[in-house]
């Protein structure tokens, strides 16, 4: 017999952001893989009799690496069990979902997938700033601020380095002096302002406003740890401790 994988996104934190497809999935499910990342609050919306397996990673700390993951997620399957691999925010964004999926379906796994709202749409509503905006930012670009094994960032900065369209980064916390120095080489002006925000959407969540040029300063005296995501973009020039539609009536004037 054999069962199958939900492969599912928390979102960033908040229980409420959770769509009605994570959380049905969430609770048909037998088994309960989990990330660090994944609130109490949505963990304890599991099944009553589901058995919960933790194999969070935190930054140069993988206690379960990705190999044994994958083969915990397969053996439940074959086990002919439901699991969700619970996973904050959504899994195809940074999250290795799509590598997990493979491995299971090259297997004769069935995987089905149910979305979730990524830590820049969590701290762009949190927050009041827009990814887009017109006349400010007419695209968005999202960047993982890490390499595996910790490699060296290879970014395209010339692209990156986009006047007109904001800059997301994620797990950039211990490579932002690098990232910031990146997008200035490129002629990205030293006072495009930055929003930093950590734990998105929870009660915990930190916020703070900076510039390009002291960015990397700014950060380490806030002592901001992971996560952390970077709004790097003239659309930061709209944050204010105010509702959204009055940030965007003063943008247009």
């Amino acid at each position: 017999m054999s069962g199958k994988v939900f492969l599912i996104g928390a979102g960033p934190g908040d229980p409420e952001l959770m769509t009605l497809r994570a959380l049905r999935m969430l609770q048909e499910a037998d088994v309960v893989v989990y990330d660090r990342l994944v609130s109490d609050e949505i963990l304890a919306m599991h099944a009553e009799n589901a058995r919960l397996i933790a194999v969070g990673k935190a930054p140069k700390c993988h206690t379960v690496p990705q190999d044994r993951i994958n083969d915990i997620l397969l053996e439940e399957a074959r086990a002919g069990h439901i699991v969700a691999r619970l996973k904050g925010g959504d899994p195809m964004i940074f999250g290795r979902g799509s590598e997990e999926a493979a491995y299971l379906m090259a297997r004769g796994v069935t995987v089905e997938y149910a979305p979730g709202i990524t830590a820049a749409q969590g701290a762009s509503c949190s927050t009041g700033v827009p990814l887009t905006h017109r006349g400010l930012a007419t695209s968005v670009q999202y960047v993982t601020g890490h390499r595996q094994a910790d490699k060296v960032l290879d970014l395209d900065w010339k692209r990156l380095a986009d006047p007109d369209s904001t800059l997301v980064v994620y797990m950039g916390v211990a490579n932002i002096g690098q990232i910031a120095m990146g997008l200035m080489t490129e002629n990205l002006p030293g006072s495009t302002p930055v929003l930093a925000v950590g734990k998105a959407t929870t009660p915990n969540e930190r916020r703070l406003v900076s510039r390009l040029d002291r960015l990397a300063t700014d950060v380490r005296a806030a002592k901001l740890q992971a996560p952390t995501l970077f709004i790097i973009g003239e659309v930061v020039s709209l944050y204010a401790e105010k509702p959204v539609a009055e940030l965007l009536e003063q943008a247009h004037g």
